[in-house]
């Protein structure tokens, strides 16, 4: 059974960046994908970073240019890297593993931006 963790949520300063990581344990399968999505309290979960197996990276629009998302397969982990952070980045973000058609969620960790 696969399980996912993720950490470094916290409050921060408009402008400032935060490091989000993420564990997986379990059965981990070759060419899965790998992101990250979070969820602003009143709206919809949106993909924020995505990266597959192989290294290929997607980004959501609002945040090109100041989050980075990585992964070190030996280890297990996938981090965010979040820079130049705005008010409107507060959310629960989330670790999402997809592999096999099956999509597996981290319990989230909370981020909030203050103005």
């Amino acid at each position: 059974q696969v399980q996912l963790v993720e950490s470094g949520g916290g409050l921060v300063q408009a402008g400032g960046s935060l490091r989000l990581s993420c564990a997986a344990s379990g059965s981990i399968l070759s060419g899965n994908v790998m992101g990250w999505y979070r969820q602003a309290p009143g709206k919809q979960r949106e993909l924020v970073a995505g990266i597959g197996s192989g290294g290929t990276t997607r980004y959501a629009d609002s945040v090109k240019g100041r989050f980075t998302i990585s992964r070190d397969n030996a280890k297990r982990m996938v981090y965010l890297q979040m820079n130049s952070l705005k008010p409107e980045d507060t959310a629960v973000y989330y670790c999402n593993l997809f592999q096999l058609g099956t999509s597996i969620w981290g319990p989230g960790t909370q981020v909030t931006v203050s103005s």
